[in-house]
């Protein structure tokens, strides 16, 4: 498998030489990168190349077998290398349905919602904020109290973050030699981005072009460091690259099924660190004294903010309808914008990013929500240290979004 797994990462950076955004990751063999550099294989090439990898990957043996994580590695291999397929296609123009793309490229398709789905919540939210005007300008003008001043942002993500990381290191051994750094940007689609450098270190990069609310410091501290994506990456190097000499996991193709769970476990890592009413306790005591914001108002926020949090399947529906031409761009933030509880301007960086990732945003709430299941499933007792000993073993696997266990639905 060692020739199996070197053939896969080139193919992948080869993809990368043909869109800048597909390599998210690499910290392999400094001299393959320099060798798809010189290559540059045309997007034929790297197609018919990874339809002979697909079938070349040996058969299980029944050794093999014994090993979940070699089942699983063999497995994720294949519908890897299917995904970059299907991404090469779309370099090469097609054009596939938003539920078809993300099929293809991320295992999984997000459920599809009505405009009616989402006014229960609207309703409850016109309760928690009565007034005259729109909704949208309400609760606008309601966060406008919990916004985080520039001048004090730095130290209150820094205060977040030491806690997150404390909190995942009670429960997650991690390297001694693990670190990351934070900078602040402008001018970006995302809100916030890990970018994992190898030898378990992270650029973190926090985007400031829009207000940054109290709560976004836990939600970035947590989704970008501990346990979300730096933990992952953290713990994938060390567990599969370095012990298991796993090379295929030195790169990270961005629009490939590791996404979803990645995206899934930096989100759900927020409920395992923060159970319960104790991220609002945290927040009150800690984060809006030291944004210099009125921590009585800390609980009002926290139930407003559950209630927005319910309509995030509405920037799927704008997605798909959007990327399917059924919406405009001004059709999608007036979709955002009322549904999806968006300030205009929120909206508008929203469809940009809709621009360049597409159907990828079904990985933060469809992937919460299957990790969440997942480990749910797994686990018999509800008690915090049996979440974290899975959602652990989930971090540091390569199952892929189809291989999730999900509780069966009820019966009606």
């Amino acid at each position: 498998m060692t020739s199996i797994a070197e053939r896969y990462v080139k193919l992948v950076l080869a993809v990368g030489q043909h869109d800048s955004d597909y390599v998210d990751a690499y910290y392999g063999p400094p001299e393959w990168k320099a060798e798809s550099d010189g290559a540059r294989l045309s997007r034929g090439d790297i197609d018919a190349a990874a339809a002979r990898l697909i079938d070349d990957l040996p058969p299980l043996s029944d050794l093999d077998r014994g090993d979940e994580l070699v089942v699983l590695r063999r497995d994720y291999l294949v519908r890897q290398l299917e995904a970059l397929r299907a991404h090469v296609r779309m370099l090469d123009g097609a054009r596939l349905t938003f539920d078809d793309e993300s099929r293809a490229l991320y295992d999984a398709v997000a459920p599809e919602h009505p405009a009616s789905y989402f006014e229960a919540t609207l309703k409850e939210l016109e309760t928690l904020l009565p007034g005259e005007a729109a909704l949208i300008a309400r609760y606008d003008a309601f966060r406008q109290q919990f916004i985080i001043p520039q001048h004090r942002l730095s130290r209150t993500f820094d205060k977040a973050i030491v806690e997150c990381r404390a909190r995942t290191l009670a429960h997650v051994e991690l390297p001694p030699a693990e670190t990351f750094s934070i900078e602040y940007v402008t001018n970006k689609s995302w809100s916030g981005y890990n970018w994992y450098q190898g030898n378990y270190r992270s650029l973190i990069q926090v985007n400031t072009d829009l207000p940054i609310y109290i709560d976004r410091a836990i939600d970035l501290a947590c989704h970008e460091g501990y346990p979300g994506h730096h933990v992952y990456n953290v713990l994938l190097e060390k567990e599969l690259v370095r012990d298991r000499g796993w090379i295929e996991f030195s790169i990270y193709p961005l629009f490939s099924p590791q996404s979803l769970i990645a995206e899934g476990t930096a989100n759900y890592g927020i409920e395992v660190a923060f159970p319960g009413g104790e991220r609002t306790a945290f927040e009150r005591e800690v984060l809006y004294p030291e944004a210099g914001l009125d921590p009585s108002h800390a609980a009002r926020y926290d139930r407003v903010q559950t209630l927005v949090n319910r309509l995030q399947y509405a920037g799927n529906e704008a997605a798909r309808k959007y990327l399917n031409g059924e919406f405009d761009r001004t059709q999608a933030i007036a979709w955002l914008t009322e549904y999806a509880m968006m300030s205009p301007a929120r909206a508008e960086q929203r469809t940009r990013f809709f621009d360049t990732y597409r159907s990828y945003v079904i990985n933060y709430n469809l992937g919460m929500d299957l990790v969440r299941q997942h480990i749910e499933a797994a686990t018999a007792t509800s008690q915090p240290e049996a979440r974290w000993y899975e959602f652990v073993r989930l971090l540091a696997s390569p199952r892929l979004p189809s291989g999730l266990r999900v509780r069966p639905e009820p019966a009606r």
